[in-house]
């Protein structure tokens, strides 16, 4: 299965989804059941890392990441089986993005998996604040990449 995380700048939340539910299916012995990738819906940073605070807050845990952003394209609709967005704003412009309903279906709220979500479904972008809400983002995408792995191994119809 292909699996596209989405944010914004592929800096912060998309990057870290896809390293953590990488982790999680390595321990699980089923990674290679899965193609990840991440991607922003803006042009921000591309060709940048992953962002530092992000990474310090990772380390803490002794979860070292890397990757380099790009940004989320039309053809990745149909490249992938399962579009996950990370907030209702990112989820909007894939959902602009879409040519079908087939393509409708792929995109996915991350914290849809979240056995913590709240209404709003969108996990925080930690950008402009410090590093307390990087923890708190960090948490909600561990939580929901443990539930998106469960989901997936119990049989869940990506469309």
């Amino acid at each position: 299965m292909k699996i596209c995380f989405v944010c914004q700048g592929n800096i912060i939340r998309s990057p870290l989804a896809e390293n953590l539910f990488r982790h999680l299916a390595e321990e699980q012995g089923v990674s290679d059941q899965y193609q990840l990738d991440s991607a922003g819906t803006s042009a921000y940073h591309v060709g940048e890392a992953p962002d530092r605070r992000m990474r310090e807050v990772a380390a803490k845990r002794g979860f070292v990441y890397s990757g380099q952003a790009r940004q989320f394209r039309r053809d990745d609709l149909s490249a992938f089986d399962l579009i996950i967005a990370m907030d209702q704003s990112n989820r909007k412009i894939l959902e602009s993005m879409a040519a079908d309903e087939d393509q409708l279906k792929k995109i996915r709220m991350m914290r849809e998996f979240d056995p913590q979500g709240d209404q709003s479904l969108d996990v925080p972008d930690p950008y402009y604040g410090g590093l307390k809400g990087f923890e708190k983002t960090f948490q909600i995408v561990m939580r929901s990449s443990a539930g998106l792995l469960e989901a997936l191994e119990n049989g869940l119809d990506p469309a």
